[in-house]
């Protein structure tokens, strides 16, 4: 369970027990262990150690600057997608030569703050932004470090919301139109053509896909390398998938024996952004048991955390494995839709699953919540968002407190004449 355990039958984050840490400050809240995400970053890096990669964590996945905290220290380095990211990379202390920025939109001022700070590299998206990161480089008299972002046209076998690699997708450039790209951009005098970006996905438990991609961008390399154009870094960018309930998970011995002789034949620094990998087995939700309901054709279990705490369920028809918080034995289970408070029929976090029969104050575990959990939940409804909870070792700490009514209505006015 990646930092979380049971013990005599209670649940433990590291060595402290969770019902304690929701006595002290309340539910709903994201918890994380700071041991998880320390191991999970060394097990990465040093699965391809031989080819002394960057590891750059893609802060979209969980941006709560304790957790971007341990990784940076740690050594990870960045992948950015908005001015905010850059920003909490930099207070969290990672070097500018580790963050990589990334997106499809990125604004003027995005442009200006990166290159004031002397980030590794921009994955530039489009002509357009490549052209306009010439001209803000120039006003700077700085240079900016790219790579064209190429989109292989590859389905990753992973749902549609989260497959990017497809030339249908809104990301990259289209790899028949690149090496005229590359050269366009090799002729601007204020950028400096580093390498080639490639991401195809997100949540990807087998190898074919990753390997398609780099199969289908080798002749692209190849013919980069014949027109003049020499690059440093080869970005596979992220999109490893972790185990959410009986999946398994793409071994990363598996995926760097796979890659290790291409990247080495090509010369090229790789580059990992890796996210979800990093955090998603890291962190869990906890919430409290409201009540329970029973209709002649289902059974709800009422809960204190909704489609805005959590949206992948509702999103993604995503599966999170749901347990008690105090382990109790399955006989006396009941099959239920577990659902939040909110007014909306798609508020759910399960359907249909077995679970122990719960009462009103239980305390339930829902689990492989560290990634794309808080960082995509919201004020729906005028709720406000959880607390995060970090535990390393036997001390916890909250490292973001639950909003309260104040926050929510910060910045709101009265229209006055």
């Amino acid at each position: 369970m990646n930092g979380f355990k049971y013990i005599g039958g209670e649940l433990y984050s590291e060595d402290v027990k969770v019902a304690e840490i929701a006595k002290e400050v309340g539910t709903p809240f994201y918890l994380y262990s700071s041991g998880a995400l320390f191991n999970n970053y060394h097990e990465f890096e040093g699965a391809f150690s031989e080819l002394n990669p960057l590891v750059c964590y893609a802060y979209k996945a969980n941006s709560n600057l304790a957790l971007c905290k341990v990784l940076a220290g740690a050594g990870c380095g960045a992948d950015v997608v908005s001015e905010g990211e850059l920003r909490k990379a930099l207070q969290v202390g990672v070097p500018p030569e580790k963050i990589v920025f990334n997106g499809n939109g990125k604004t003027l001022r995005e442009l200006n703050l990166a290159l004031e700070h002397d980030i590794l590299m921009f994955n530039v998206d489009s002509d357009e932004e490549m052209v306009s990161l010439n001209s803000t480089a120039a006003e700077l008299r700085k240079k900016a470090r790219i790579s064209l972002r190429v989109n292989p046209d590859i389905d990753p076998k992973t749902h549609s919301h989260i497959a990017t690699g497809l030339k249908e997708s809104k990301f990259g450039f289209e790899i028949s139109s690149a090496i005229e790209s590359y050269h366009i951009a090799n002729e601007l005098g204020n950028l400096e053509v580093a390498g080639i970006h490639i991401h195809i996905g997100s949540q990807i438990t087998s190898l074919e896909p990753f390997m398609d991609a780099l199969e289908k961008i080798a002749p692209l390399l190849t013919k980069l390398e014949e027109t003049g154009i020499e690059l440093k870094y080869l970005n596979v960018g992220g999109g490893l998938g972790i185990t959410y309930r009986e999946e398994p998970p793409l071994l990363l011995s598996d995926y760097r024996q796979a890659i290790a002789s291409l990247v080495k034949a090509t010369g090229l620094k790789i580059i990992f952004e890796p996210g979800r990998r990093l955090v998603g087995n890291a962190g869990i939700l906890i919430t409290q048991v409201l009540s329970l309901k029973e209709t002649p054709h289902k059974k709800f279990v009422v809960v204190d955390v909704g489609m805005n705490d959590l949206i992948r369920p509702a999103f993604y028809d995503a599966y999170h494995e749901i347990k008690t918080v105090k382990d109790e034995a399955a006989a006396d289970g009941i099959v239920a839709d577990v659902v939040g408070p909110l007014c909306e029929c798609g508020d759910f976090l399960a359907k249909d699953r077995e679970i122990p029969r719960v009462r009103g104050g239980d305390l339930l575990a829902i689990f492989s919540a560290g990634a794309y959990g808080f960082s995509m939940s919201s004020n729906y409804n005028s709720r406000c968002r959880a607390a995060e909870v970090l535990v390393k070792g036997d001390i916890f700490q909250v490292v973001r407190e639950r909003e309260t009514y104040e926050d929510l209505i910060r910045g709101e006015r009265f229209f006055e004449n």
